[in-house]
């Protein structure tokens, strides 16, 4: 029999991810039975993101919270504000960052579940230096995750 889980604010699974992000772990596999995932993330002004990519079986989403989150769909660029939601299906090419000048906080949702092990091991590669494009292509490589 499955437990409930029930994270308040500023609960769950706790990653620094370098100077001023954070990936708060809300939701995993093993609490959801496989079906998603779910993180609290912050980013620092500037952060770079993620290069362009694309999932085979991942539905990856993104809810703002707070600040100003650029996500890129295809070639289109978009500056998403709180309320803002994005749902990036299998194979729809998207990324993001903040190219703002305030922290920008928001909810990333991932369907079938198991991202979480990738932002354990973003959270783990960040020991070694700065979250560059390039090192979380490095450490996406492992998962569902193509760059184009």
């Amino acid at each position: 029999m499955s437990e409930p889980v029930l994270h308040g604010p500023g609960e769950g699974e706790r990653h620094a991810a370098g100077p001023g992000a954070e990936l708060l772990i809300k939701a995993t596999g093993q609490d959801t039975g496989g079906t998603f995932f779910m993180s609290e993330a912050t980013l620092p002004p500037g952060f770079a993101g993620p290069v362009p990519h694309r999932h085979k079986r991942l539905h990856d989403m993104f809810y703002v919270l707070d600040g100003v989150l650029t996500i890129r769909a295809g070639d289109q660029l978009r500056e998403c504000g709180p309320g803002t939601f994005a749902c990036f299906p299998p194979g729809v090419v998207h990324t993001f960052s903040n190219k703002s000048d305030a922290p920008v906080r928001f909810l990333n949702f991932n369907t079938p579940s198991g991202w979480e092990n990738y932002m354990r091991d973003l959270a783990a590669a960040v020991k070694d230096g700065p979250l560059t494009p390039e090192v979380m292509k490095r450490v996406a490589s492992r998962y569902d995750f193509e760059p184009v």
